[in-house]
């Protein structure tokens, strides 16, 4: 009689804890349908099609576009960036440059090469004057 007991508390324990590891679905998959994308560098572009311009917005939307391998559409953005400004990280020197060589603006895309060169060494020169 005990055996059975003690089987009959087995099973009954088993039994509860295979029922809890059941997966219950999250209620934000249910959700989900509730929201919408919003795509950023569309908006940005509205934005900048309005009249307001940014240094920063013009960096969001290049960089996306060469990220992209949309070479056309990021020289269009960096050149607009580079009609505000000049005092650019070297970088965008180096990804402008590159978005040029890709339609085939070679003569442009060597000069912005010089300048890339040119800022990336002054900047070794005040990493390496910092640390003597």
């Amino acid at each position: 009689m005990k055996n059975y007991i003690l089987l009959y508390i087995i099973i009954t324990i088993f039994s509860i804890k295979a029922y809890s590891q059941k997966e219950k679905e999250p209620s934000v998959i249910l959700n989900q349908k509730k929201y919408v994308e919003i795509d950023v560098i569309k908006t940005y572009e509205r934005v900048a099609g309005k009249g307001y311009k940014s240094v920063d917005m013009f960096k969001k939307i290049a960089n996306s576009y060469y990220s992209n391998f949309e070479p056309e559409k990021s020289v269009s953005w960096y050149c607009e960036l580079f009609a505000m400004t000049s005092n650019l990280e070297f970088e965008y020197y180096y990804r402008y440059a590159e978005s040029l060589k890709s339609i085939g603006q070679n003569e442009e895309a060597y000069q912005l090469l010089k300048k890339f060169d040119q800022k990336e060494i002054a900047i070794k020169e005040e990493i390496f004057k910092k640390q003597l």
